[in-house]
């Protein structure tokens, strides 16, 4: 099971009065959310002035031992890590080590005789933007299964992934729609890998990570004595299959690990993007980002909202999974606010009512009602 769309947030009837949670409020509000679910565990952060003003870790690491997750621990985010591939690719682009507008063949001039004649312009932005035309994944996702017994380097797993989905037929006419795709993320990282000789996990440590000090921030699943991810009521241990979860080389489509504090870091830093005061990147490179792409709900790579949960906007949001996990962001830029949460499982163990209502919660804290017209 892969990763899911970037999610709008469900309707809530919410109370139209602003007031800052303070941390044992959202103490009391993660465990009310989570009391008589399945879920073992959920993160919660909230950002307010370029600081997070509210943090609690609910639950037990897996929900067959005892031990609770800890502030420290590290957790899957799923999409939601999307948007820090597109900061790396967005710093190579300032650079000059990439263009956004250059076409595919000339990216990956390897595969450009066996990709489909419809791909050989697509670019950066479309990649990025989910207006390649690209399916979702490999239409013949069963077949690359032995991805996860794989032991060859990352990077060349992907070039032969993206080989072959470079084959399949475009959903819709590149550039001309949205249409969702991890495989569109898997090829930008293998063009930065391309042009840089680097790995994308050393460009992620180096472009983002370091930068924004994530220090906990890590790829692929967690491990033993952490946050580990549930599905059908148990822990999931061993990803042998794409119904268990997804490989390694899926870490730019948002395979990312990090601490609650390391994934608050990255947002924050988008949030002061968003006034000009931003950390990593050039103003250009946020206001892309944030900024829908014509046609489309999205940017590169946020769900931009006009409004959300009758909260005024504009909202960035990012939901994501792997079907163990459940992540969801909602930022407010003109507010200079927003949340972040997390649970160790997902939609099969009501992951997303947990999540949801933990946010029915919080929006009031977050941005003002709508105005009446």
């Amino acid at each position: 099971m892969l990763f899911r769309r970037i999610g709008v947030i469900a309707a809530f009837t919410l109370a139209s009065a602003i007031c800052a949670a303070a941390p044992g409020e959202l103490d009391t509000i993660v465990k009310s959310a989570m009391a008589g679910s399945k879920v073992p565990a959920v993160g919660a952060v909230i950002l307010r002035d370029g600081a997070i003003v509210a943090q609690t870790v609910q639950g037990r690491q897996r929900n067959d031992r005892p031990r609770r997750a800890g502030a420290d621990d590290v957790w899957l985010i799923g999409s939601t890590g999307k948007v820090m591939t597109v900061a790396m690719i967005a710093r190579l682009a300032e650079r000059g080590v990439l263009a956004w507008d250059a076409p595919l063949e000339k990216m990956l001039p390897d595969l450009a005789a066996g990709m489909l004649p419809e791909y050989r312009q697509v670019t950066l932005l479309h990649l990025l933007s989910h207006r390649a035309g690209l399916p979702r994944d490999l239409v013949h996702l069963k077949g690359a299964q032995h991805v996860f017994t794989d032991t060859s380097p990352t990077g060349q797993q992907r070039l032969a992934y993206i080989a072959e989905a470079l084959r399949d037929k475009p959903e819709v006419a590149p550039g001309t729609a949205f249409a969702y795709s991890n495989t569109g993320f898997l090829i930008a990282a293998a063009v930065a890998e391309q042009a840089t000789g680097d790995t994308y996990e050393a460009l992620m440590r180096k472009e983002v990570f370091e930068p924004l000090a994530m220090r906990h921030a890590g790829f692929g699943n967690t491990g033993d004595g952490q946050n580990r991810g549930h599905q059908h009521g148990k822990p999931m241990l061993n990803m042998v299959k794409f119904d268990d979860g997804a490989p390694a080389m899926f870490a730019p489509a948002g395979f990312l690990h990090m601490s609650l504090a390391d994934w608050a870091r990255f947002n924050l830093d988008q949030l002061a993007g968003a006034k000009g005061q931003g950390k990593l990147l050039a103003p250009a490179s946020y206001k892309l980002m944030q900024t829908a792409q014509p046609g489309s709900p999205a940017g590169l790579d946020w769900g931009v909202q006009a409004s959300v949960a009758g909260r005024q906007g504009p909202a960035l949001v990012h939901q994501g999974s792997d079907g163990n996990w459940l992540a969801i962001a909602v930022l407010f830029p003109e507010q200079g606010s927003g949340a972040l949460v997390v649970a160790n499982a997902a939609e099969d163990m009501g992951a997303d009512k947990v999540l949801n209502g933990i946010f029915g919660k919080l929006f009031p804290t977050l941005s003002p009602a709508n105005k009446r017209p």
